[in-house]
């Protein structure tokens, strides 16, 4: 922080002085917001956290950098004020509150709850005041005062003892005002700030100045008489035309210095003695975070660290009463005989892995028991009778064991050879289907929130464990960590069936998960020089649009400065104005897509096209760096990404390989059938998304089109605009295709204007007329909203739920994003769910079948086998089979099949 000092305490005759923080809730917040782009700080169901996060941020900063014994928040309650009492235009020329900015202080104010930080507001004053009259007590009860504000008018109570820190570059950087930097920039006492303030006037308060009268005049007149009530008594001597115009407008100054003086006796409920740092509920700070998504491990790691109890917590690595840990590092041949007496019970397993491209291995594994016995070892100094006993027991079925990311440690041990069986519980996806809409399943935020419990080891002074065991920290941390998630899973076990989702976790996601694992070492074999040559053909691509962008600017600049580009499009060729933001006016895809159908200029439509093959480029390079030593791409699955129940791929993530381009497909031919195979196949649903929708709306005109077999959209669209199925034409079809998507997807009637590009009346109409069509799909959209708004929540066919509070919010965005889930989420998460059992069928029966043939990818709706030689048709055959038999709707599940050497070639 820009001239912020280290920890000071102020040394008087009777010790050291306590200090007390108070810090402007509302001033600190909006500036956070306006430092932050709220576009890059929402959360799924569309609440903004810019403000928050910032806040939090400078929040921590402060509190380490300061350490107050004493510290509290105030906040403004309206607008209507003793000050507006007085002066009805008070801060009326001030604009609407954003609607993103909206909500986020009452946020704010329960993190500060969980915090334990007291916070005041005011019926009638501003915080200012509150803090005026904090600061003053606190003064007078031998206090050090810090006050954090972005309003000058805070300036006024700087003194010996009581120092403001002044944002001067968002929040991230404050400047100490003392007497002396007070007098510095304004060469006046903090006294007489008031008095110079009022005669400077405040047009962000409305507070109207005195025509030709700037802050060097009213510093001067406030040092020439003294004070401001010196100057109203000898005005007639102030000279020239500066002097008429106090004298004319003296009236309305004398009611700005009545406005700026901040009151210091309004009553407040809790005295500065009682202000004193508490410590966190920890879990309730986590918990916050997380439903906020706010994921960055930086700001939690600070927050926590600036907690008054965290000296106690990190003494008390397990906080849960009554746990007992008695952990033992195994040397080599111990494992067998500590299996032999403890395996048969539930064991929390706990890993450190070590995974490179292809290749993954374990490097320290630890058990945990019920009663408290744990063990750790290195499972590279295992000998040979140590490896049997521990393949043998994982791979038992019949000895339950329990996981934090199953799939990750089923990968890895299988490197070694072990495969596992008998998981009864994966707490990772437990969390997930107990809170879907969580970003953050971290084991050690799980433990908190969960068990009230840190996994910090403590470690005695020696170096030993604290619990007996001659070896490091390192092997207690991940003992603590097995025992975490064998006591997370029995805590999660009771929820499930609270939730309705035990038979989810057993049946359909850890199966999945026990798939996916395989799948991912499977990988797709790669064509390395096809790809290369793709990499090339884009970059050239790319260095082609910035000279042809160049040619049309008349110079060279940076297409990648945001800045420059706007000063080319709107200043230099005059273009359109696009919508404005606070870095300038726009120019994101739309806005360029726009730009090029409004004007003739070639450089949006150039611009667009460097954009996309920049993304194309970027996609081939990093399929690259994914090959493998084997020659072959392995993705990672995520199972909880998606709240709907989507799976999602990283490193690399294989959705993003666009499905309709030319360039997308010829990426896709990258992906060839590995040696010894004979071929690709792909399989996926047609139309999964409607075919749901028509099940669970039950709309008979739905059900019939898709049973009689036609094309869904022409015989649709002959239905909704009243014509023969041969008379739909292309841009009928094109509409209802389009309609029907979209209310699968939550699509209003303006969404639908803008993705046809019809206006919204239309839009409305053709909604209007579908819905008189298939008014059960009208009905069922009703519903749907309606009972999750009941209840707080949707649910699949298979009662996976998504839990949506806003709902019922009081912001507008926040609750038509909630209502959009609404009707999105059981459609989205049905066909997810219907997906999932389709790949376990085909999994289940091409083991039973004894073919060679293998899952390798599930992306979107499709899923990618590799053929064994020979086993084409019979892998077609089963997989049609399985896929349209997974489940039973009211209408048939359309399933499409092909085979061929590359992933594009066996496109169907």
């Amino acid at each position: 922080m820009a001239e912020t000092a280290s920890k000071t305490t102020d040394q008087t005759s009777g010790g050291s002085r306590p200090r007390l923080m108070l810090m402007d809730g509302h001033s600190l917040a909006y500036r956070a917001f306006f430092a932050l782009p709220a576009e890059n700080f929402t959360t799924a169901t569309g609440q903004p956290t810019n403000a928050i996060y910032g806040f939090a941020s400078m929040l921590a900063n402060t509190l380490r950098d300061e350490a107050p014994t004493h510290f509290a928040v105030a906040f403004d309650v309206s607008r209507k004020t003793w000050r507006s009492q007085e002066f009805t235009e008070y801060k009326a020329n001030r604009s609407k509150t954003p609607d993103e900015f909206k909500g986020q202080v009452e946020l704010i104010g329960e993190l500060l709850d969980a915090m334990g930080v007291a916070r005041f507001a005011v019926d009638g004053f501003e915080a200012d005041d509150v803090i005026a009259t904090l600061a003053t007590q606190a003064e007078a009860e031998g206090f050090e005062v810090l006050i954090v504000t972005g309003d000058r008018d805070s300036f006024q109570l700087v003194s010996e003892h009581t120092t403001v820190l002044y944002p001067t570059k968002g929040v991230s950087e404050l400047t100490r005002f003392t007497p002396e930097k007070v007098f510095e920039k304004y060469a006046l006492t903090p006294a007489q700030y008031p008095d110079f303030a009022a005669l400077r006037g405040d047009p962000s308060d409305n507070l109207p100045g005195i025509p030709g009268v700037g802050e060097k005049t009213a510093a001067k007149w406030i040092n020439q008489f003294g004070s401001f009530a010196d100057l109203v008594e000898r005005v007639d001597e102030v000279k020239g035309k500066a002097g008429q115009n106090l004298r004319d407008h003296l009236e309305s100054v004398k009611l700005n210095r009545r406005l700026t003086e901040l009151e210091r006796r309004v009553e407040l409920p809790k005295g500065v003695t009682e202000l004193e740092r508490a410590a966190y509920d920890r879990k309730a700070v986590a918990m916050i975070l997380d439903t906020l998504e706010i994921r960055n491990p930086s700001l939690r790691e600070r927050l926590f660290a600036v907690d008054p109890g965290a000296e106690e917590a990190e003494t008390t690595p397990i906080s849960t009463e009554g746990v007992q840990l008695d952990g033992t590092v195994l040397s080599t041949g111990e494992l067998p005989a500590w299996l032999a007496e403890h395996g048969t019970q539930p064991l929390g397993i706990a890993t450190v892995d070590t995974w490179a491209l292809g290749a993954g291995s374990v490097a320290e594994v630890a058990l945990a028991a019920p009663e408290g016995p744990a063990a750790w070892f290195d499972p590279s100094e295992l000998d040979e009778a140590d490896e049997r006993a521990f393949a043998a027991w994982l791979a038992d079925a019949a000895r339950p064991k329990v996981l934090h990311n199953a799939k990750g440690a089923m990968r890895v041990f299988a490197e070694h050879g072990w495969s596992v069986e008998g998981v009864r519980m994966d707490t990772a996806l437990a969390a997930y289907l107990v809170k879907p809409g969580r970003r953050s399943f971290d084991l050690d935020a799980l433990s908190l929130e969960y068990l009230h419990r840190e996994l910090t080891p403590a470690a005695a002074a020696d170096g030993q464990l604290a619990f007996g065991a001659e070896d490091g920290a390192e092997a207690e941390a991940l003992m603590i960590q097995a025992r975490a998630v064998l006591d997370l899973g029995q805590a999660f076990e009771s929820r499930l069936e609270e939730v309705g989702a035990a038979d989810l976790l057993r049946d359909m996601e850890l199966p999945t998960s026990a798939l996916l694992a395989r799948m991912e070492r499977h990988g797709i074999a790669a064509d390395r020089p096809h790809l290369e040559a793709m990499e090339q053909m884009f970059a050239g691509a790319v260095q082609q649009a910035v000279k042809e962008a160049h040619a049309a600017a008349g110079h060279e600049f940076n297409l990648g400065s945001p800045k420059q580009l706007q000063e080319v499009l709107f200043g230099e060729l005059a273009l359109p104005k696009t919508k404005r933001t606070k870095t300038g006016y726009t120019t994101d895809a739309d806005a360029l897509a726009w730009l090029a159908a409004q004007t003739d200029n070639e450089l949006p439509v150039i611009m667009l096209r460097h954009r996309e093959q920049a993304k194309l480029r970027v996609t081939v390079e990093g399929l690259i760096k994914t090959i493998a030593a084997d020659g072959r791409i392995h993705t990672t699955f995520n199972q909880t990404v998606a709240a709907t129940g989507r799976l999602s791929s990283t490193d690399p993530n294989l959705q993003n390989i666009p499905v309709r381009t030319d360039e997308g497909r010829a990426i896709r031919r990258g992906f060839v059938v590995g040696e010894g195979f004979e071929s690709l196949m792909t399989a996926d649903y047609s139309q999964i998304e409607l075919r749901v929708m028509a099940h669970l709306s039950e709309d008979a005109g739905l059900i019939e089109a898709f049973t009689s077999g036609e094309d869904l959209h022409t015989t649709a669209a002959s239905q909704v605009f009243a014509v023969e199925p041969t008379a739909v034409d292309a841009e009928m079809r094109r509409k209802i295709k389009a309609m029907s998507y979209g209310l699968a997807y939550g699509l209003s009637a303006f969404g639908l204007s803008q993705q046809l590009n019809i206006d919204a009346g239309e839009a409305r109409s053709l909604m209007d007329a579908y819905f008189e069509r298939f008014g059960g799909v009208r009905d069922y959209l009703r519903r749907a909203v309606d009972e999750a708004r009941a209840t707080g929540y949707t649910a699949t066919l298979f009662g996976r739920r998504r839990y949506l509070p806003d709902l019922n919010s009081d912001n507008r965005q926040r609750r038509e994003a909630a209502e959009r889930m609404a009707l999105n989420a059981p459609i989205q998460g049905t066909a997810a769910d219907i997906v999932k059992i389709a790949m376990l069928k085909v999994d289940d029966a091409l083991k039973d079948a004894g073919l060679a043939s293998r899952m390798l990818l599930q992306v979107h709706d499709e899923i990618v086998l590799e053929i064994a030689p020979g086993e084409r048709a019979a892998a077609e055959e089963l997989v049609r089979r399985e896929m349209a038999n997974a489940v039973d709707l009211r209408v048939p599940l359309g399933v499409s099949v092909g085979s061929g050497p590359d992933w594009e070639s066996a496109a169907h």
